[in-house]
């Protein structure tokens, strides 16, 4: 358990390390970092300087939920009614459409407008262009652009053409036009003037139109965003006004509804009715059903009266017939007993002078005979009136007759006219019941058409605007705080970004850690960039970092050796220049310094360096020993300066180094040499190209294998791991070499884990390096040179 949390430290400890490696590796950019972020922070001065500013502007209304039961149990209002719940999305949805976007661009009369063109951006002048474009034809239906430039305060030019005066009339490609002047804002030198369509101004309005709904409200925020404060508070002002139109249009569209279907019934039933009334009369005229209810009586009267007439008239009839019987009777030389109440009176005198006749016949007889004359010429005046009235009778007959005949027709006429009334009496309520019906629908309709136009009449909007949108003079884009900052961090990540590109493509060994991560071979210690022309920087009097790195791996050294007597230490690498000669002859030294004699042999045969190195002169070494033209006590050389130190050179270079390597006598020489010195270096040739190192091996105790910074590809380090795993080279440790002091750093390798030391830390002797372009332009940011000037002051 105990080991667990050992192993957990130090992964929280690597981790923690590595972000600081991170920053350390980073920070060594900083002049790159300063240069990005004020580069971004000059392109967002001029940015917020020429950027075209956006204003916002924002109003509120309220949707109020109508309430009330108008409709009723009233049908008709019933199927015009609607739900008078609006549904908040819905209207949102409706505010933004197209159709009312539409209706505000009309109201404000957005189809043209105006931007005065500066040296660099365009100003949207709404409201406070000095002249206004009138349009009598448009032929470019999608749009266009019209550029006006003045040449002083009257007269201007269009897309180039002219000069036009104010007030005339001008014709181009686009249509006809005419420019007023406007009594705001003073005439400037060019503008530029755009005519849209409403349906696309109407369009871009809604989809930059946001309208918000306050939770569990009817509340509704509109807000939009324009180049012209004042443009934005008037689209949204109006937006709210023609939405309150609107719905009140809404409300009467739907009275209005009603009104048209009352006024087409109202035709409808109308002509009904009058249908029906002309029927009626017709009927009337055609029937003579003026009253029925009295014709009926008068029909009945007549038929009473008819018989009673024609009792009188038969029975006067009956009067005639006794009287001519009487006349023709046996007794006619009797007296005639009056006219029997036949108003007649012709008849009434010829009776009276019948009887009278027969009275003076009788008168006659009683005074002469029958065959007197006087008695004969009285019976022919008696046979006279009787003839007389036997035609008397005869016409009274003929009129009695005729009269009882008419009797019979009327009273015929009355009974079949009578017979007819029941039918007619109901098709005449029938008649009279649709008449009715029509009249009252009639009459209905005629009532809720006055309703309808008292309501029509009376219509409100249930929109309240609770704050019209007024013009915002400050800007809400771009936003200069959130510009500035945004420019900071995009100066920051810019370079961090080429930084990572740059370390992502790097393919090559930069610091300890790109060792680590890929081997867990050890690392013998990090020897930085020498500023010195001299290849042997250890000596007895130098105190440099470089010659200190040396002496931390000498100390390093003993751990890897474990106690080894008289080591052999193989120097080697993956190919050629990444320092072998370099670490092999100053290792020597500072061996040689700690009292121990040692031996550098010159063995990478094929690119031998170590004598050029310590500027000594060519002289016979290994191949002259191997080919028996050299005694092997002549081949170690004294080198000048440092006590106990050796170089044993390559000699002539073989054409066959491989092989000779190979020879027996090489056992000899180690033999010889590990009884004469108590030190030996051998630099080889690089592993990774040659096999001499792997021949070599056998006599090492030690291998040093090199890898310099910024020359070693990484996918070498996997060569190395091999090596190390599968025991190819005995006891390998790395040396990270020509590590460099980069700003931000302030030490070697070994500052990774913060106990390295530093230029100007006061411990070693200061080189002088090489000043670069990018020193000379920032050097006063080197905080080494900083921490100096402190140092100096405090001491002072």
């Amino acid at each position: 358990m105990e080991e667990q949390i050992q192993i957990q430290a130090a992964k929280n400890e690597l981790s923690r390390l590595s972000l600081k490696d991170l920053f350390f590796k980073y920070i060594r950019f900083l002049p790159l970092f300063i240069i990005s972020v004020a580069l971004s922070l000059l392109v967002a001065f001029l940015y917020l300087r020429y950027a075209t500013l956006i204003y916002q502007s924002t109003g509120t209304m309220v949707i109020q939920n109508e309430s009330g039961n108008s409709a009723g149990n009233d049908k008709l209002d019933q199927i015009f009614s609607s739900d008078n719940k609006k549904n908040i999305l819905n209207e949102i949805e409706y505010i933004k459409s197209k159709k009312l976007m539409t209706r505000v661009v009309n109201a404000l009369s957005l189809n043209f407008s105006y931007e005065a063109i500066g040296n660099i951006k365009e100003l949207n002048i709404y409201k406070s262009n000095p002249f206004i474009i009138e349009a009598f034809e448009i032929r470019d239906s999608a749009g266009f652009e019209i550029r006006v430039g003045f040449e002083n305060e009257n007269n201007f030019r269009i897309d180039g053409d002219g000069p036009f005066t104010f007030g005339q009339v001008f014709k181009n490609k686009h249509g006809v036009f005419r420019i007023v002047r406007n009594a705001i804002g003073t005439i400037g030198k060019e503008y530029k003037v755009s005519w849209r369509p409403s349906s696309s101004i109407a369009s871009a309005l809604a989809s930059q139109l946001i309208v918000a709904p306050k939770q569990n409200t009817g509340i509704l925020t509109l807000t939009l965003e324009s180049t012209n404060p004042q443009l934005a508070a008037d689209v949204i002002n109006s937006a709210m006004a023609e939405y309150q139109k609107a719905t009140i249009e809404d409300k009467n569209e739907k009275t209005t509804a009603q009104l048209a279907f009352i006024d087409d019934r109202l035709d409808t039933i109308t002509g009904q009715v009058d249908s029906i009334n002309n029927v009626y009369v017709n009927f009337i005229k055609q029937n003579s059903a003026y009253d029925l209810q009295s014709q009926s009586g008068s029909y009945l009267g007549q038929i009473e009266e008819g018989t009673k007439s024609r009792a009188v008239q038969q029975d006067l009839l009956t009067k005639t017939y006794q009287i001519e019987s009487a006349l023709l009777s046996k007794t006619a030389t009797l007296k005639v007993p009056s006219s029997l109440g036949i108003e007649d009176p012709t008849l009434n005198k010829m009776v009276d002078a019948y009887n009278e006749a027969q009275l003076q016949r009788k008168a006659l007889l009683q005074i002469t005979t029958a065959q007197n004359v006087a008695v004969k010429q009285q019976e022919e005046i008696i046979d006279q009136l009787q003839q007389n009235i036997l035609n008397n009778l005869g016409n009274i007959k003929t009129a009695l007759r005729s009269t009882i005949a008419g009797i019979d027709r009327l009273s015929g006429s009355a009974q079949s006219h009578l017979r007819l009334m029941p039918e007619k009496q109901r098709i005449l309520q029938e008649i009279q019941m649709q008449q009715q019906s029509k009249i009252a629908v009639l009459n209905d309709l005629l009532k809720k058409r006055e309703e309808s136009a008292i309501q029509l009449a009376a219509t409100i909007s249930n929109i309240k605007v609770l704050q019209d949108a007024v013009p915002n003079s400050t800007p809400v884009k771009p936003n200069s705080r959130n510009v500035r900052i945004l420019a900071v961090l995009i100066g920051l990540v810019l370079p961090a970004l080429f930084i990572f590109v740059l370390e992502l493509l790097n393919d090559k060994v930069t610091t300890r850690y790109d060792i680590e991560r890929l081997t867990n071979a050890a690392i013998l210690g990090e020897v930085g960039h020498s500023y010195s022309k001299q290849a042997l920087v250890v000596t007895n009097n130098n105190r440099s970092v470089v010659a200190e790195q040396f002496r931390i791996i000498r100390s390093n050294l003993q751990y890897v050796l474990n106690h080894t007597q008289k080591p052999v230490i193989l120097v080697t690498s993956s190919f050629s220049g990444e320092g072998k000669s370099f670490i092999s002859t100053n290792i020597g030294a500072v061996l040689a310094l700690a009292g121990k004699k040692t031996v550098v042999l010159e063995f990478d045969i094929r690119k031998p360096k170590i004598l050029m190195h310590l500027n000594m002169a060519k002289r016979p070494g290994l191949t002259n020993y191997l080919l028996g033209k050299t005694a092997i006590e002549d081949l170690p050389v004294k080198v000048e300066g440092i006590a106990n130190l050796f170089v044993l050179a390559c000699g002539p270079v073989p054409p066959n180094p491989a092989e000779l390597l190979l020879d027996p006598k090489i056992t000899h020489l180690f033999s010889w040499l590990k009884e004469n010195f108590d030190a030996v270096i051998m630099d080889t040739a690089p592993v990774g190209m040659v096999s001499d190192a792997m021949t070599l091996s056998k006599f090492a105790d030690a291998t040093m294998y090199i890898v310099r910074q910024g020359y070693t590809f990484k996918k070498q380090i996997g060569m190395i791991d091999e090596f190390y795993t599968q025991g190819k080279l005995p006891r390998i440790a790395i040396i990270l070499n020509d590590v460099k002091i980069r700003t931000g750093y302030g030490y070697y390798g070994y500052g990774r884990y913060g106990y390295g030391y530093g230029y100007g830390s006061g411990y070693f002797d200061d080189e002088i390096p090489q000043n670069g372009t990018l020193n000379k332009w920032f050097g006063w940011l080197d905080t080494k040179k900083w921490n100096k000037r402190n140092r100096k002051r405090s001491k002072v």
